[in-house]
């Protein structure tokens, strides 16, 4: 899950990110309106955590752009605790949820989990594949009934693939699910990863678009 955290506060930004980074998460941080507004049509976030008050204005002046840069992320409003009206105009805006400063990180997680549940159920969280049925909701992949392990990355990797199923992915939007902005990847990184995935599902399940990028297709057999 690829995680924007917009929050001015550089030691519960960089407290969060790191909390997040060691379970999985792909966490990029801003820390105003301004550079939040330039890494939005970066990457296609999953998650959106919005502080409201920021040093260059409120964060609710950012909800809006989200919506509009970033329809299919959800958005989780951080506030302090005597702030209702501002929940309530945030969550009148668009926003999905808020929590509530100060937070305990497992109660940060559990939101996480209900946020990424809500989107997966928008259709179905168990989709079927041939042999090959996924839980997005459980993070769980099965082949003819048997679990087939996943690391982090295979899943983040297929969890893009089947949440756009049939539309053809650039390279570039692929390694935005596997990497953050500074991390440097090989130029196979993208293939190994591929082919790891078509090894445990099906050799056809992903088809390769030359000089456009890849698809998945559901021909897992």
């Amino acid at each position: 899950m690829r995680v924007l955290l917009i929050e001015d506060d550089s030691d519960l930004s960089a407290a969060m990110t790191a909390f997040l980074l060691a379970r999985g998460f792909i966490v990029e941080a801003a820390s105003n309106i301004k550079a939040a507004r330039q890494m939005l049509p970066l990457a296609l976030w999953d998650v959106v955590l919005l502080d409201l008050h920021l040093p260059d204005g409120n964060g609710l002046d950012l909800l809006t752009s989200i919506k509009r840069v970033s329809p299919e992320a959800s958005i989780l409003i951080l506030t302090a605790m005597d702030q209702i009206s501002d929940r309530i105009r945030g969550l009148d805006a668009g926003a999905d949820d808020y929590l509530v400063k100060p937070f305990d990180p497992d109660e940060l997680l559990a939101r996480l989990r209900a946020v990424q549940r809500r989107t997966t159920t928008t259709t179905s969280s168990v989709l079927s594949y041939g042999r090959v049925e996924i839980d997005l909701a459980k993070s769980r992949v099965t082949v003819s009934g048997f679990p087939v392990e996943m690391t982090g990355k295979e899943w983040a990797l297929l969890r893009v693939f089947v949440s756009r199923a049939d539309r053809i992915q650039t390279r570039e939007a692929l390694l935005n699910a596997l990497y953050g902005f500074d991390d440097e990847t090989d130029s196979n990184t993208l293939e190994v990863f591929i082919s790891h995935l078509r090894r445990k599902l099906g050799r056809n399940c992903i088809q390769t678009l030359r000089g456009i990028g890849y698809r998945f297709t559901g021909d897992c057999e």
